[in-house]
């Protein structure tokens, strides 16, 4: 869509930003252009954000540590995982269950804050998210579990992440051989159902129509906006390019090459 003075005005005024990290903020361990100044902007402008990312490989401590690492200083209450999500959801449906997680240390500790417990006999759910200790081992113990009974659940459904080096697996690619052999469909926590969020607004204390949501992904960062009613901002950046917006039955309010075109036009 076009970004007209009306829409820039219009995107400058909201009180909250979210803002997906992967492909928008930095590729692996490459800041993007345009990603302190917009960190800047907001601090100056006493902005509401959120920093809402779908891998759920770190904890928010660590996500805080890795922008301090690249020249950005946030608090660690500004991160918003999917595995925080996921623990947050578990903890609100089945209060004191327990799982068996395929995960790294950022799932894994949300699991154990909201008192959730880890059972490889008998557990409640199967829960996978990220993680580089994949193997042939874990996913038949995960299948054997969810033929017994647990349910399957995936932090995020993508297929997909971007790094430095390319475009690598993601949950959606790591749950999948389970839920053939199993013969079932996971629940995915994470963009882009609406229930993430929806969450990620109201911890910002914000209205949906003040909110606005930036993202790389078309297939769920945008529509993720989109069903939870907040603006959306799709940034080139990333997995989503100019010809893949346009395949999707839903569109993006604001188009920008990156963050550093969106900052240089709202500061204009």
């Amino acid at each position: 869509m076009a970004n007209d003075l009306a829409e820039i005005q219009s995107l400058k005024e909201k009180k909250g930003f979210v803002s997906d990290m992967d492909g928008v903020i930095y590729h692996g361990n490459k800041l993007l252009p345009g990603a302190a100044e917009f960190v800047e902007w907001l601090d100056a402008n006493d902005k509401k954000y959120l920093f809402l990312t779908n891998s759920s490989e770190r904890s928010p401590r660590e996500l805080q540590e890795k922008l301090l690492r690249l020249g950005i200083t946030v608090s660690k209450e500004h991160f918003y995982t999917s595995a925080l999500a996921t623990a947050d959801f578990l903890s609100r449906q089945h209060p004191g269950c327990t799982v068996y997680a395929i995960g790294d240390a950022g799932l894994i500790n949300a699991l154990y804050e909201r008192g959730i417990s880890m059972n490889d006999a008998s557990p409640d759910y199967v829960v996978v998210g990220e993680t580089r200790t994949y193997g042939f081992e874990r996913i038949e113990h995960a299948t054997l579990l969810v033929q017994r009974g647990a349910k399957l659940i995936g932090t995020n459904p993508d297929m997909t992440g971007p790094t430095e080096k390319g475009i690598i697996p993601a949950t959606g690619a790591l749950i999948a051989p389970i839920e053939l052999a199993a013969n079932c469909k996971a629940y995915f926590v994470g963009k882009p159902n609406p229930l993430m969020m929806r969450r990620a607004v109201k911890t910002l204390g914000c209205q949906s129509i003040e909110t606005v949501i930036i993202g790389d992904r078309m297939d769920t960062d945008i529509v993720a906006g989109v069903e939870a009613e907040v603006d959306t901002v799709l940034v080139l950046s990333g997995v989503s390019d100019i010809n893949t917006a346009k395949q999707f039955a839903y569109r993006p309010r604001h188009i920008f090459n990156g963050l550093d075109e969106m900052i240089k036009l709202i500061k204009a």
